[in-house]
């Protein structure tokens, strides 16, 4: 690997192990203590890859971890950066023997002792607010040492550093500054170091209501071909209580849409790989926190099947929000969802990233271009028609995309302080039809997790990019050609997908290459 290419992966060593497939890092954690990380962003830098492009794409990950890291000190107020240091779930996927992954898990687990203290010395700056929300994931790591077949003496160490993390949490929550808010003018900076395109505060405030009033348009008239005399609220709130009702029933639903929507990819011709194989199971780590998501086979493992992994409640809660969290599994809701996740979304992008040309592109991934993708994916099939005769995939992806405005609505108002957690949760609520558990779920992710406005903006861009490939490139322009096109970028920072413009079509039929 080349020396400055190294370098940049450092920073975002979780992201290139467990999603790039580097498991020269399997075994280890990042050093997030205040020197450790001063020493990382030192390092970024020197002299340029052979491939021009590829010394852009290097030099955007390392602007984003200059600004991350150095500018905004994301270790000093985040705990998520902490916890996902300690994170184990990945050593379960079938990447290599398992007495390889066995070996790597306990010496990663052995060192959490070490991340517990670097977090900590790190952490002087955490609000009540996320301490509050990240407090049951942390409480979590428990239950990932259990699954650990570890000596004595490396899971009493591990058990008693999650009790340190979790006292300095709850501390912080007791006592911590009372705002989250990164600041209106550092949330822009972020969001455009890591993008290499300029996110315009006032520009995105247009954005979420123009596509609040356009979504909600074509919400209201999917609502009126079940029930035109109903309220799309009315309507909405007839189709979500028809709710799972078992973890199977989870995956069932989960399962049968997803098949449809592999066999509609591939008929449409609208991605070009969809090989591989892909496994349905539930996630339980994840609960309170996150609906879906897609574990796929990194492109530089040896070929394995993806999972998708739903999350079901927790059992402990009261009955009326284990139903609203199942509300999300509905058939309305689970259709857009596993067009996200599956196909043509994340299984399909990753099944690509497998046959991209260059290393950085294959292992260092922005997610605005991945979350982007997979939900321009979910509008992209009601534009060709999946399943047109059924309203309830378009209302589905109707509510979803309102989400992802909301999710983006939320970012700028929580960060830049116009907008309480409680705002946050009546705007996913009264917008976007969320039940209060996944909405208060949805508010508190927009504390730790302030980027997750790159769902809608993502989309927008690729959404753009491709009217100005379909004028650019006159009757060579197809659908297929233009996600080639994109794909053979790999996950680019979203402002580069703009350089496809530069180049004819491409030949989609070209023989495979890797370098």
């Amino acid at each position: 690997m080349h020396d400055r290419l190294s370098a940049a992966c450092r920073p975002f060593m979780q992201s290139v192990r467990e999603e790039g497939g580097r498991h020269e890092f399997d075994g280890q954690i990042s050093d997030l203590s205040p020197g450790g990380v001063r020493a990382m962003i030192d390092a970024l830098g020197g002299a340029d890859l052979d491939d021009p492009q590829q010394t852009v794409h290097v030099a955007t990950f390392e602007n984003l971890a200059r600004s991350w890291f150095g500018d905004l000190e994301v270790h000093r107020w985040n705990p998520d950066l902490h916890l996902r240091n300690m994170n184990l779930v990945h050593y379960e996927r079938e990447y290599a023997p398992e007495r390889e992954r066995a070996a790597a898990r306990l010496r990663h687990l052995a060192q959490w002792p070490d991340a517990v203290d670097m977090a900590i010395q790190s952490l002087d700056r955490t609000s009540a607010p996320m301490a509050r929300g990240l407090l049951s994931s942390a409480r979590g790591l428990h239950a990932q040492i259990d699954r650990v077949d570890a000596p004595e003496e490396i899971t009493v160490r591990a058990h008693r550093a999650v009790d340190r993390l979790v006292g300095s949490l709850i501390r912080a929550a007791e006592h911590g500054e009372p705002s989250a808010a990164l600041g209106a003018d550092n949330l822009a900076k972020l969001m455009t170091a890591s993008e290499a395109l300029r996110f315009d505060l006032s520009e995105m405030t247009e954005v979420v209501e123009r596509e609040t009033e356009r979504l909600t348009g074509m919400l209201a008239r999917a609502c009126a071909r079940i029930e035109p005399a109903a309220t799309p609220r009315q309507v909405v709130r007839r189709l979500l209580s028809d709710r799972p009702r078992s973890d199977q029933d989870i995956l069932a639903n989960a399962q049968e849409v997803t098949t449809d929507l592999l066999r509609f990819t591939g008929e449409r011709d609208l991605v070009r790989w969809l090989d591989g194989q892909m496994e349905f199971g539930l996630d339980h780590e994840s609960q309170g926190l996150y609906f879906a998501n897609m574990r796929f086979c990194a492109p530089e493992e040896v070929d394995s099947p993806a999972t998708y992994h739903l999350t079901p409640p927790d059992r402990s809660w009261p009955q009326t929000d284990i139903d609203e969290w199942l509300e999300t599994f509905s058939p309305t809701l689970i259709g857009s969802m596993s067009a996200h996740e599956a196909a043509p979304g994340h299984f399909a992008h990753a099944r690509a990233l497998r046959h991209v040309d260059g290393l950085s592109r294959r292992i260092l991934m922005s997610y605005t271009f991945a979350e982007g993708w997979a939900h321009y994916a979910e509008e992209l099939c009601v534009e060709e028609g999946f399943r047109s005769d059924d309203p309830r995939f378009e209302i589905g992806m109707c509510i979803w995309a309102l989400v992802r405005v909301a999710r983006l609505a939320s970012a700028i108002g929580l960060h830049g302080g116009t907008m309480t957690v409680a705002d946050s949760v009546a705007r996913f609520m009264d917008t976007a039809y969320f039940p209060r558990p996944a909405a208060v779920q949805e508010a508190n992710r927009g504390l730790f997790d302030p980027m997750y406005a790159r769902f809608t903006w993502g989309k927008l861009v690729i959404r753009d990019v491709r009217e100005r490939a379909r004028t650019a490139w006159g009757p060579r322009f197809s659908l297929g050609r233009f996600h080639a096109a994109l794909f053979e970028l790999g996950s680019p920072p979203i402002g580069l997908i703009y350089s496809i413009l530069d180049t004819p079509a491409l030949d989609t039929s070209r023989s495979d290459s890797r370098t």
